[in-house]
């Protein structure tokens, strides 16, 4: 596969998905203008950057949920170096392997679950356009800053602020679910998915960012492992394949690089107060970017009876 650059210019057009529903009354969105309405006259306005806010407040558990405008800011500084690129690609390629087992010639409908700026959606384009491959494509995230930065980057796809926990989307939508460093929420996935269909998860794995994980804390956490993943199957997923670990260097070089790190991850809030204060001490740290790629598949009802 050929090697992605980071936010390329020469990235391609995305196809927005369009199967939008109400997170009111969850009856189908259809575009009026510069806003996508349901039947009961609920209206949400497309915002000048091209992105919709589909998460009504009492979904919200705070003011301003999800990650800050400085969490997007400093992940968008550490994506642009380059190290998680290998990431990225890795994803892509087992998305397009998805794809290029599929029968039907149709764009591939695709839904980025925990999008954050859309890193690694745009990654996926790329990769699909280097194919002559079409995508569909929706990203969604909790937080506003977080999709209005993606939007601003690329209009291609449809930007959405909402939750995995009550997806903004009709039944048997989307071909693949992403789901890079989120909270994969498997009944719903499950509701949008096509019989047959794929979630791509990408998580963290036991040795991700472990060099700055000694620095933080005096006590590691055991690696989460498999735990959580009898959810997936309850849902009716199966595990496809083995899992793919998944390593890549960081290197940071400079004090304000180390603090963007501890500001895009949980251990800026998590970890103890003298190891944050050795941290951002630092003027240089390597650190292991270690993540486990899976690919759970959609059981068919066809093949259960």
């Amino acid at each position: 596969m050929t090697t992605l650059t980071a936010d390329s210019a020469d990235r391609p057009t995305m196809t927005p998905l369009t199967a939008l529903t109400c997170p009111l009354d969850a009856q189908p969105l259809v575009r009026d203008g510069q806003s996508w309405c349901c039947a009961d006259g609920h209206r949400f306005d497309i915002a000048r950057q091209g992105h919709v806010n589909l998460l009504p407040v009492q979904r919200k558990r705070s003011l301003d949920p999800g990650d800050s405008k400085a969490m997007v800011s400093a992940r968008q500084r550490l994506f642009a170096l380059g190290g998680y690129q290998p990431l990225a690609s890795a994803l892509a390629s087992r998305v397009l392997a998805l794809a290029a087992a599929q029968s039907t010639q149709a764009p591939l409908a695709v839904l980025d679950a925990g999008c954050g700026e859309g890193f690694y959606l745009r990654q996926l384009a790329c990769a699909a356009g280097e194919q002559n491959l079409s995508l569909t494509a929706a990203g969604l995230d909790i937080s506003k800053h977080a999709v209005l930065a993606a939007a601003k980057q690329s209009r291609d796809a449809a930007w959405l602020v909402g939750t995995n926990a009550a997806l903004p989307l009709e039944d048997a939508c989307v071909d693949v679910v992403i789901c890079a460093f989120g909270f994969p929420v498997w009944q719903e996935f499950a509701r949008v998915l096509k019989p047959g269909g794929h979630v791509v998860l990408l998580e963290a794995g036991a040795e991700h960012l472990l060099a700055l994980r000694k620095i933080l804390y005096r006590e590691l956490k055991p690696a989460r492992g498999e735990a959580g993943l009898s959810a997936a199957e309850s849902a009716g997923f199966t595990i496809s394949g083995e899992v793919e670990h998944l390593h890549a260097g960081l290197s940071l070089t400079s004090n304000e690089q180390i603090r963007d790190l501890l500001t895009m991850t949980p251990h800026l809030y998590r970890a103890e107060r003298d190891g944050l204060a050795r941290a951002e001490a630092m003027t240089a740290l390597e650190v292991e970017l270690h993540a486990e790629l899976r690919v759970f598949s959609l059981e068919d009802a066809q093949d259960k009876a």
